[in-house]
């Protein structure tokens, strides 16, 4: 048997996302990463599910997301819970600002990737919050399509 040379794909996605808000419009986005906080995510040592993200002078910043430290970085560590900016187009940020003035709106991450030529980036979503009633019809729809895989 022959090992395949693929590196294995990290992807950490923020399950939460999808239940609590309606998402309308995705963008994949570069991040700006020190040496260590890629490595914690290459290894899979990242959280995004209680991250969000804000506009700062014309920047998109993503708040709230953990990265934990390296442990073999020594004492170059970087903060797990810094905030991170990410490398989108001046049309794309002017998407995401015109939206985000409407009320109703915020901005989330979805999943937390590596590309095919090895940047880590990140998907993100406008998104609006669902309502508890939306939440239980996705619940009930959830496990009528589970009830009907089991009988099949």
């Amino acid at each position: 048997m022959a090992k395949d040379n693929k590196p294995k794909t990290i992807s950490i996605k923020n399950k939460k996302a999808a239940f609590e808000f309606h998402l309308e419009a995705k963008f994949i986005a570069g991040i700006i990463l020190k040496g260590t906080e890629v490595k914690s995510i290459r290894a899979g040592h990242a959280n995004i599910s209680d991250a969000y993200g804000i506009l700062d002078n014309g920047k998109v910043v993503i708040k709230n997301m953990h990265i934990s430290e390296f442990k073999n970085a020594g004492f170059m560590q970087h903060i797990p819970l810094n905030n991170r900016v990410l490398l989108l187009g001046k049309q794309e940020i002017k998407k995401i600002t015109d939206k985000l003035k409407d009320k109703g709106y915020t901005l989330i991450p979805v999943e937390l990737f590596f590309s095919e030529s090895g940047y880590a980036k990140i998907q993100i979503a406008l998104a609006k919050g669902k309502k508890t009633f939306d939440k239980r019809e996705d619940l009930k729809s959830k496990d009528i399509k589970r009830e009907l895989e089991r009988y099949e």
